[in-house]
């Protein structure tokens, strides 16, 4: 074990099924996909998404938002501002020396990038805004956050494509028990849902194509008949705080961070290790780290993303490394693939199943793959008491994360 756990004392999700924690617990429990046709697409090769239901940015975030902050920042902010709340930590009176932010992007603001990059085509570079640079390159998020709340300890982002936000809550579990920081606010942020974007993820056949004209049914997790992912946005944070700090100010801890893995296939630019030796790595790893045996682990939230190769490997690895012993589920069957803050809504999904002792399930999942050999939670969610949990999350580059969470006292 590589140092002692730290307790997750806040949650703040904006999903495809809803801007906070609740609402989006509640659709994903329900099992029922977000993904629809998105206006924004159309005339893409692909033309559906899982996109955040229109917010107020004046409500949320103050006037003139809408101008300082690219969508990913946005996305961020809206769900950092849940999570800090939820914690119960007072940003007024805290040292913000002591408080750290490291959340994980992808890509940054690409929104930005594509409608500045269009005015220059079209009007000449005489009309490209001069706040082109601080909205978009990917540090900002956590910059806007750091400066929301005086958080002025270390400050960071980490791009590990779609496993972006579980490396981020990694490092910021590393700058915990490192004694480096009291609290982090950490997680993961992406809007991606970018006409270019799409185009991109649709010529290299990453996207699910086979349900256009019904995109509920698209991104279908470990079925037979899945054919890619749908692209989604949004944002997850974790308030994390060293368990000492939380217990001394009696707050209530939704759950621990127990352990964290990382890992490299070293394999090829966007297909998995076919055996599984990256993933192997990981989640040894993060074993190790939390001091818990590979048979302890009640629940899984798989990276699933629902392309053939990728849960293909996937839920070989879990029953070659884990046995039948935990049930699996896959949340991008309601969210869909939200890239670089997958792993962050994925770990926060996760602290709400041992806390609700619930875990919910897979949509669109109808006929499971034949290769597929692990207990796989469809139809309804399933009343289950997880004392362990797991979240993997994988990223293009064949980098891999895994977190371990364990239940709050």
């Amino acid at each position: 074990m590589s140092g002692p756990a730290v307790a997750v004392t806040g949650l703040g999700l904006v999903t495809a099924a809803g801007v906070g924690v609740q609402d989006t617990w509640k659709r994903v429990c329900e099992g029922r996909s977000t993904a629809s046709r998105d206006p924004s697409l159309k005339g893409m090769p692909v033309d559906i998404s899982c996109s955040v239901p229109a917010y107020d940015t004046n409500e949320l975030l103050g006037r003139r938002s809408a101008l300082k902050y690219d969508r990913f920042v946005q996305l961020a902010l809206i769900a950092a501002i849940e999570a800090v709340a939820d914690s119960g930590l007072d940003p007024d009176s805290w040292d913000g020396a002591r408080v750290g932010v490291v959340l994980g992007c992808g890509m940054g603001g690409l929104g930005s990038y594509d409608e500045q990059h269009r005015r220059m085509s079209e009007s000449g570079p005489e009309n490209v805004s001069p706040m082109l640079i601080p909205l978009m390159i990917p540090n900002m998020a956590a910059g806007h956050v750091g400066m929301r709340f005086g958080a002025r300890g270390p400050n960071f982002v980490t791009a590990t494509a779609c496993a972006s936000g579980a490396t981020a809550i990694g490092a910021a579990l590393d700058l915990l028990r490192r004694g480096e920081c009291d609290v982090v606010i950490t997680g993961g942020t992406e809007a991606g849902i970018v006409p270019l974007v799409v185009t991109g993820f649709a010529r290299m056949g990453a996207l699910s194509t086979r349900r256009l004209d019904d995109p509920a049914s698209a991104s279908r997790p470990f079925d037979a008949d899945r054919d890619g992912f749908v692209i989604g946005e949004g944002a997850g944070i974790l308030v994390l705080e060293r368990a000492e700090h939380a217990r001394a100010r009696g707050a209530r801890v939704r759950a621990h961070l127990a352990g964290y893995g990382a890992s490299a296939d070293a394999h090829h630019a966007t297909a998995p290790d076919p055996e599984g030796r990256g993933v192997a790595l990981a989640v040894t790893a993060a074993l190790a780290d939390a001091g818990v045996a590979a048979g302890e682990v009640d629940h899984v939230n798989a990276h699933g993303t629902s392309t053939p190769l990728n849960d293909a490997a996937e839920a070989a690895s879990i029953r070659r490394l884990l046995g039948d012993r935990p049930v699996v589920t896959s949340t991008k069957g309601v969210v869909g693939h939200t890239l670089g803050a997958a792993g962050a809504i994925e770990a926060a999904l996760t602290v709400l199943a041992i806390q609700e002792r619930t875990v919910p399930p897979t949509a669109n999942l109808t006929e499971r793959d034949a290769g597929v050999e692990i207990d796989i939670v469809r139809d309804q969610p399933r009343t289950h008491h997880s004392r362990v949990a797991m979240s993997n999350s994988f990223g293009f580059g064949g980098q891999n994360a895994v977190l371990v969470f364990t239940e709050g006292a």
